[in-house]
């Protein structure tokens, strides 16, 4: 299956996702359970009250970057894969009525909830884009912080949105997203199942691996905080309806997976040798 299989399945997915109002990671449902171990329970009661409920329930993410970056007043804020909305709403009213939270997506479906999610919270520093996280539709040196939500590891062109994600970054901007990652080597089987890539597992780079594709992309400062280590145990539910044998994979799930925290920066000196290739840059 190619890049471009993959992208359709996802778009596919996320589709169906905010169609429903259930995250097709498995996000909480009403009654507080969850389908799987990597969605559930990521934003405390205070951020679940300043966003519609709307936007948590279509939330896919598998952690929560808004709370652990730094956000100031008067920043801009980019939000890579933003689904209904959460993390861009609760970025928003982090940098104020001076800032500004964007959000991009390739979802109609999502982007039409995520809009819907806006007028809802009445965001007026808020402004969700159209288009692929390989191609951000944004100028070079424009945003201060990028943030992601379980998304960077859908893409099958890893690097490309690496390298974007630097290019719209202002000198001495910060990236601070929230991933799945993955410790060690992992069974063929599982990277090879694309319910499992939607799913938010398999398309997962290695943690030296991802360190070594920022800093080719030219960041610095890089740091993987787990947040979140899976044990099999913690998967069991997820990985059976997938119609896999849990017990023959268990050596290849336990401590394997993680969220984690990826931070890193772009120097304050660095220059942008890629242009922006998307129209929507010289608007």
């Amino acid at each position: 299956m190619d890049g471009r299989d993959i992208k359709e399945m996802v778009k596919e997915k996320y589709g169906q996702a905010a169609l429903s109002g259930k995250s097709c990671c498995g996000t909480a449902d009403s009654t507080g359970s969850a389908c799987d171990p990597i969605t559930s329970n990521l934003y405390d009661a205070t951020e679940i009250e300043q966003v519609p409920g709307a936007a948590l329930e279509a939330s896919l993410g598998c952690g929560n970057p808004t709370a652990l970056a730094k956000l100031n007043p008067g920043e801009v804020v980019l939000d890579l894969g933003s689904g209904g909305g959460i993390d861009v709403l609760l970025s928003a009213k982090r940098v104020g009525p001076t800032g500004k939270a964007y959000g991009l997506d390739m979802t109609d479906e999502m982007l039409a909830l995520a809009n819907a999610n806006k007028r809802k919270a009445g965001a007026e520093n808020v402004q969700f884009l159209k288009g692929e996280i390989e191609h951000i539709p944004l100028p070079d040196n424009s945003v201060d912080v990028i943030i992601s939500n379980c998304v960077i590891n859908l893409s099958a062109d890893k690097d490309r949105v690496l390298r974007e994600a630097f290019r719209v970054l202002k000198p001495g901007g910060r990236l601070a997203v929230s991933d799945v990652v993955t410790r060690g080597e992992v069974d063929a089987r599982i990277r090879q199942n694309i319910l499992l890539w939607v799913g938010c597992v398999a398309g997962a780079l290695e943690e030296s691996e991802y360190r070594d594709k920022l800093v080719s992309a030219g960041f610095e400062q890089v740091e993987i905080e787990p947040t979140r280590i899976y044990r099999v145990e913690d998967a069991r539910e997820f990985l059976t309806e997938k119609g896999l044998d849990v017990e023959a994979l268990a050596p290849q799930v336990d401590g394997k997976f993680m969220s984690a925290f990826v931070r890193a920066n772009k120097s304050k000196s660095a220059k942008t040798t890629e242009a922006c290739c998307s129209p929507a840059c010289c608007k």
